[in-house]
């Protein structure tokens, strides 16, 4: 059971009951391992939670071409889609810190339980409501309730976990992620489809939240029976309203940048920005309040450089997942399902690289080579792909699906895996006391590329009448977060990782 808040842990008369989150010390055997429940468990959170989010950018594509929905008058759509797309990341930004902070107060698993049922119950919500304010709203909100599941599943894979399988776990997990965005990019035009069976055509795009909404319902439900015995009603009731009074004054703070850059006459870029500068505000003055007890999260030089790179990881991840399918038909003028399957080679790519990148991660460091090594590695060879893809899109006259797909499936995989990479080296650099909040950290901050890259990518699509700017702005990102990586020193290969505190779960 979850001690509360300001208390420690009453010591235990007898060694506790072996469990299905039980630490590593003394399993062997060949037989499945406790861990492995969990990461399976976590992965799902994550496919769900994924999709969520990621189902916005094909909803927002099918309303421009069809002309439909508020998307149907707007003067510029690209600009407009991806100003939604930065807001609902906003929210989701805001919440890293507070998530993960919290997680450290009430519980790891407690706050994976909130921001699952949190996200489930808003994304059902999307498809019942009308109007462009309306749905900016929801969506918002919706990223604030996710925003807390990042940095508490890193930090409970880190505590229980062998440190020897700390990356691949990190890497099958996170491969929920690639599952996610590959179910909203995918299979998007089959959930409208479906929809068009119980909706007016243009009311269709509303079935793609219900179903999503509906599978991350399931997924909280098994998560509280997954971890009903470190949870108690009162510990995640007081977890909940603690993340909602964060939620309800990030939500205010980022409806009125939109409302005050809106009737100030703000393009949708500046009001991406002006978003960005609350994030950063805030951070500032969370430093102030709590400047002794964070100070070890945001100045420790290796890790703030980690969470620079998480910038161009975060600029590149979304960026893609919300405009790809627009960026394939629109270069090759193929059909919207066309466009959503050759799309989903970006996504599927981590369903390999995730997996993959944390076994090399792992089986890397027992032999001497150290994950920014690695990390490095991955990086310089996605960058080289991806300036690939942006000369092949301005150079081709007619590209072609499966070059594209291609592509975007090799430059992908280097990039998916180098992320459970970076994800243990947070780790191995981060105090254990402090890891739910330098995930938090790292999360937030480099959510400040998820805010900007759809808006930044809609407007100069709008701008310039195609994808080419965006992509190769795009590639530039990577490239400088290749640069910033460089400057990172991280722990020697070999060097012992301090014994974690007490658990807070």
């Amino acid at each position: 059971m979850t001690s509360l808040p300001g208390q420690n842990p009453a010591p235990s008369p007898r060694p506790a009951p072996a469990g299905p989150d039980t630490p590593a010390a003394g399993r062997t055997g060949r037989r499945l391992k406790p861990w492995h429940g969990l990461w399976l468990l976590l992965m799902l959170g994550w496919t769900v939670s994924a999709a969520d989010r990621s189902v916005t950018g094909p909803v927002v594509t099918w309303m421009i071409d069809n002309g439909v929905g508020f998307m149907a008058h707007a003067d510029n759509p690209h600009a407009l889609g991806g100003l939604i797309g930065g807001l609902f990341f906003a929210g989701y930004m805001l919440t890293q810190f507070p998530g993960g902070y919290l997680g450290d107060r009430y519980g790891h698993r407690t706050l994976i339980v909130v921001s699952l049922l949190w996200a489930g119950v808003t994304t059902v919500l999307t498809g019942f409501l009308g109007g462009l304010v309306a749905f900016i709203v929801v969506r918002v909100v919706t990223g604030l309730g996710e925003g807390a599941f990042y940095s508490n599943d890193r930090t409970l894979i880190t505590r229980l976990t062998p440190e020897r399988d700390r990356s691949l776990g990190m890497g099958v997990v996170i491969t929920g992620l690639a599952f996610g965005i590959t179910i909203a990019t995918v299979f998007t035009p089959d959930f409208i489809g479906f929809g068009r069976d119980f909706l007016d055509g243009d009311e269709a795009w509303r079935m793609a939240f219900w179903v999503l909404g509906a599978a991350t319902l399931v997924v909280a439900t098994a998560a509280t029976w997954y971890f009903r015995a470190h949870l108690s009603a009162r510990t995640v009731g007081r977890a909940a309203l603690h993340l909602g009074g964060y939620a309800a004054v990030s939500l205010t703070l980022v409806m009125a940048v939109y409302f005050v850059g809106d009737a100030t006459g703000l393009s949708d870029l500046w009001i991406a920005v002006l978003e960005v500068a609350l994030a950063v505000g805030l951070v500032l003055y969370a430093l102030r309040r709590k400047g002794e007890e964070l100070g070890p999260v945001l100045k420790n030089r290796d890790l703030f450089l980690i969470y620079l790179v998480n910038i161009a990881i975060l600029w590149n991840l979304w960026f893609f997942s919300f405009w790809s399918v627009s960026i394939v038909t629109g270069a090759t003028h193929s059909s919207f399902t066309s466009g959503a399957l050759t799309a989903g080679f970006n996504a599927g790519a981590g369903l390999l690289g995730f997996p993959a990148g944390g076994w090399l991660s792992d089986h890397g460091v027992r032999r001497g080579l150290g994950r920014r090594e690695m990390m490095l590695a991955f990086t310089a060879a996605q960058a080289v792909l991806t300036v690939a893809f942006a000369w092949y899109l301005s150079a081709a006259d007619h590209p072609s699906l499966w070059t594209m797909g291609v592509l975007l499936f090799t430059a992908s995989l280097f990039f998916n895996a180098l992320q459970p990479v970076g994800h243990a080296l947070t780790a191995d650099l981060a105090r254990p006391d402090l890891r739910g909040s330098a995930f938090g950290m790292e999360n937030l901050i480099g959510e400040t590329g998820a805010v900007l890259s759809p808006a930044v990518g809609g407007v100069l699509r709008d701008s310039t009448g195609s994808w080419n700017a965006a992509v190769w702005l795009d590639a530039a990102v990577v490239v400088a977060g290749l640069a910033v990586l460089s400057f990172v020193r991280g722990p020697r290969p070999g060097a012992a990782v301090p014994a974690p505190a007490a658990p807070a779960d």
